[in-house]
């Protein structure tokens, strides 16, 4: 029941993200910071409404139809990062489908959250592209990042060294962190979703198994043809 529950809500999620760049020629692209911008005024003031009449229902029902009306089938702007070593680097960089999982030093994840991602990262890193963006310094990416395997590219943004506060505005503040978006190799997102925040009563292997089938769902959806094949593979069972 606490697996179904987890993939229940790992599923109905999000929080947002960008950087100080090279907004992608979008074409007829509709771009996330645009539905983002367009929307989260309404979605914010409505929302604080439902909280405050302490009416949660209606408050999940505002964030449901704010991802499935607005953000999802949106394609992700492209920005620029830089990575532990410090070079820069854009989203552009990455052209698998991707586990994008924008989050802070300061988001205690849940103690198998990490260990369950490195393990999905090293399983199924060679289909699909696994990156955690840190809000954060340099300092405190590093050490925030040092629970995560090389199978993971670990990537930040140093806000006081944005210079498009609009985009940053309308890409992580307005939604929360952590959260996961799943990204098409050409950027669409095809879903969001959010990590268990700060669950301390969880046990580690509990924390472990849950937050390994929630990442296991997201590899699914983006790869399924993939997953299969590899599950075979894993029970030792040739598909041809």
């Amino acid at each position: 029941m606490g697996r179904k529950l987890l993939l229940l809500s790992f599923l109905i999620t999000f929080s947002t993200f960008a950087q100080d760049t090279d907004v992608q020629d979008a074409g007829d692209k509709a771009l996330f910071s645009d539905a983002i911008g367009q929307n989260i005024r309404k979605y914010i003031r409505n929302s604080q409404l439902a909280y405050h009449d302490e009416d949660y229902e209606r408050a999940t029902f505002l964030y449901d139809s704010l991802v499935k009306h607005v953000i999802l089938n949106t394609h992700l702007d492209n920005f620029k990062v830089k990575k532990r070593s410090g070079k820069k680097i854009d989203l552009a960089h990455f052209e698998k489908p991707m586990i994008l999982m924008s989050t802070a030093s300061w988001c205690t994840p849940a103690p198998g959250t990490f260990p369950a991602l490195n393990q999905i990262a090293d399983a199924y890193g060679s289909d699909i592209d696994f990156v955690v963006l840190f809000w954060d310094t340099k300092k405190n990416t590093r050490k925030a990042s040092r629970e995560l395997s090389k199978d993971v590219t670990v990537v930040y943004v140093d806000e006081l060294e944005n210079k498009h506060v609009d985009i940053i505005q309308n890409m992580k503040h307005s939604l929360g962190l952590p959260t996961c978006f799943l990204l098409d190799s050409d950027k669409k997102i095809i879903d969001i979703q959010r990590t268990i925040i700060h669950p301390y009563h969880i046990p580690y292997e509990t924390s472990f198994e849950e937050n390994y089938s929630a990442f296991f769902a997201g590899v699914q959806l983006l790869a399924p043809t993939i997953t299969i094949r590899t599950e075979l593979e894993v029970i030792g069972i040739d598909k041809n």
